[in-house]
């Protein structure tokens, strides 16, 4: 009695090919991918269970063998490759605003130079990917600093938007600190006095 071999689980996002957009030029060298476009250049390491095939203008992820968690990497494969795809051709954005009195930021080189009502000044390295631009908002009056960040990398914007933005988290009484442009903060009512 021969013993059933179960069919090769694969991912639903994984097992869809990726197409690759005019300009973008994907070198596949084993396990090591470099994705070149207009907006950069990026190279990353896939896991290992994962053959990428090149067919015309897209891409397709194959198993090698039959490789354990196979329709995880699959996906997770996928959607790296589709992120360096998009960045080298059109980018990543975020911008981060600083609410509060007196709360500045500036910007030198890769070095951006934030007083955010701490004793000290914040001095934060960014990504060598990330490009930055300050702009003065105009609120009603109030004028307050708004960060731009831009990459071609999705993973290391992503990071530095998140490190700048925890030096000084949202308070939820007033709202003061730094902020994504567009997020909500939920404000709790303060004490009252009788």
């Amino acid at each position: 009695m021969s013993e059933q071999v179960e069919p090769l689980r694969v991912s639903r996002v994984g097992k869809r090919p990726l197409d690759v957009p005019k300009g973008v030029n994907v070198e596949i060298d084993g396990r090591t991918v470099k994705v070149k476009g207009p907006k950069g250049e990026l190279e990353r390491l896939f896991p290992e269970g994962i053959v990428l095939v090149q067919k015309g203008d897209t891409i397709e992820l194959q198993p090698d063998g039959r490789p354990k968690n196979f329709a995880a990497y699959q996906g997770l494969s996928r959607a790296l490759l589709g992120n360096m795809v998009q960045g080298v051709s059109e980018g990543y954005k975020v911008s981060l605003d600083l609410y509060g009195v007196g709360y500045r930021a500036a910007i030198s080189g890769q070095t951006l130079t934030l007083n955010l009502g701490l004793s000290h000044q914040v001095v934060h390295e960014l990504h060598p990917t990330v490009k930055t631009q300050i702009e003065t908002i105009d609120d009603g009056g109030t004028k307050r600093p708004r960060i731009h960040l831009e990459s071609c990398d999705k993973e290391a914007l992503g990071q530095d938007a998140a490190r700048i933005r925890s030096y000084r988290p949202p308070e939820p009484y007033k709202g003061k600190g730094v902020r994504y442009t567009g997020e909500r903060i939920r404000e709790k009512a303060g004490k009252t006095g009788a």
